[in-house]
């Protein structure tokens, strides 16, 4: 009884909304990072490296609320969902077209980290293919945010997807607009990745 109370409690329901837009806004701020990351923006008192950290602890941080909101959506009985809507797009009973497309999203995401975590044994150009789906999983989070939210017509949550929406078509006109720096400008980058550098050897005449 304890089981079937909390997963028809309202504070699962809760949770589950929460959690959705959060990983949204995070999804957002990932994407936006990385357009700024591979802009080589940089000034003295920001270096790319603070943005590459930055980039990499969002990212973890919308995966965490990902899997909150996936998790608590799969095991809510008030919505049959099912466990395997999470991972097969169409597959739910409920809302099926909403749902797939967030399903979607969230295989797109598994593949970026996967590949993250496997990107040593990978080559550049593979690695950088696969996170260029980070461009179609937005989208598909927010169409499904949008359309299978129960509170997306109130005001606030409107207005979450306006912000994010405007903070990725700004990033990307920014980034078609904006061109590319070479490495040689990035000297806030350099300086700090040169301090942990090994130092090359020396000879026993030098001083």
């Amino acid at each position: 009884m304890i089981a079937a109370a909390f997963t028809q409690s309202k504070e699962l329901w809760y949770v589950m909304r929460a959690s959705g837009l959060v990983s949204l806004i995070l999804l957002t701020l990932t994407l936006v990072l990385g357009v700024v990351n591979v802009r080589r923006y940089a000034t003295p008192r920001w270096p790319r490296a603070v943005t590459t950290l930055l980039h990499r602890n969002v990212a973890v941080l919308a995966v965490v609320f990902l899997g909150v909101h996936v998790g608590t959506a799969v095991i809510d009985t008030d919505v049959p969902v099912g466990w395997w809507a999470g991972l097969v797009p169409l597959a739910s009973r409920w809302d099926r077209f909403w749902v797939g497309l967030g399903t979607l999203s969230v295989d797109i995401m598994i593949a970026l980290v996967v590949t993250s975590l496997l990107r040593a044994r990978m080559t550049h150009r593979t690695w950088r293919a696969v996170h260029w789906l980070a461009y179609a999983s937005w989208p598909l989070a927010m169409a499904h945010g949008f359309g299978s939210g129960t509170d997306s017509s109130a005001w606030w949550a409107r207005g979450v997807y306006v912000v994010c929406l405007l903070a990725v078509a700004g990033a990307v006109v920014w980034r078609l607009q904006r061109p590319i720096a070479p490495a040689s400008l990035s000297g806030p980058v350099g300086s700090l990745d040169n301090r942990f550098a090994p130092r090359p050897a020396t000879t026993g005449g030098s001083s």
